[in-house]
């Protein structure tokens, strides 16, 4: 499947959507959540062009790969998460209840959460 440029991140990196800024960086971009499922929940994203966690695994370049996880580090230092804890979350595919096709991360936290997964 090709990637989707007109996906809403895709739109939010070239700037046609706003967000809530919250870091960016060459690699990167983190903006708060407009849905949070937690007291604190941002999204980082890639600045490439991934569909999900498979495709950026395969087709992302050294550079991204290590630039994308250092941001998420310092995502989560700049949302207060690090001292209390807080949970990574990158839904892969429809199965996995990713609902838009750009590979992105979810940083939650700001409090004691729920079960990691819930079953239908």
């Amino acid at each position: 499947m090709a990637y989707d440029s007109n996906n809403i991140f895709a739109k939010i990196l070239r700037g046609e959507i706003p967000c809530k800024k919250l870091y960016e960086d060459d690699f990167a971009l983190s903006f708060y959540d407009i849905s949070p499922q937690a007291p604190v929940h941002v999204l980082v994203i890639p600045k490439g062009p991934y569909e999900n966690q498979n495709d950026f695994a395969a087709h992302a370049s050294e550079a991204e790969m290590v630039g994308f996880m250092r941001a998420l580090g310092k995502v989560a230092e700049m949302a207060k998460l690090t001292e209390g804890g807080y949970r990574a979350i990158a839904n892969c595919g429809l199965n996995g209840g990713q609902e838009v096709p750009h590979y992105h991360v979810h940083l939650v936290g700001g409090g004691k959460l729920g079960r990691m997964v819930e079953r239908d």
